[in-house]
């Protein structure tokens, strides 16, 4: 899947879209707010869909070279991975304020 065609290419990149805009403006799923956000959603996505066949499995059915249901399952988990992953460093690197006694 390294050579992939302009059609693979194209499937992910929907995909990646789809994905992309039901976390950023749908389900408000998201650690920054605004356009890089939500570019940084499509990237991760398409990169989720792309592992997604390799990872979940050759099953269902294909356009192109890619399969679909494993592509939104891997796209899917990529985001959520992802925005936690930024959420629990958020908190964890917050500075607190120091105890009163």
């Amino acid at each position: 899947m390294i050579g992939m065609n302009f059609l693979a290419f194209l499937v992910l990149l929907i995909i990646a879209v789809v994905v992309a805009v039901v976390f950023h403006y749908i389900l408000r799923y998201r650690y920054l707010e605004g356009t890089d956000s939500f570019l940084g959603k499509i990237a991760i996505a398409w990169l989720g869909g792309w592992l997604g066949s390799p990872v979940v499995g050759h099953w269902l059915f294909q356009i192109g070279s890619i399969y679909v249901i494993p592509a939104i399952i891997g796209a899917v988990v990529a985001v959520l991975l992802c925005v936690l992953l930024f959420k629990a460093l958020g908190k964890a690197c917050a500075v607190q304020p120091p105890p009163t006694t």
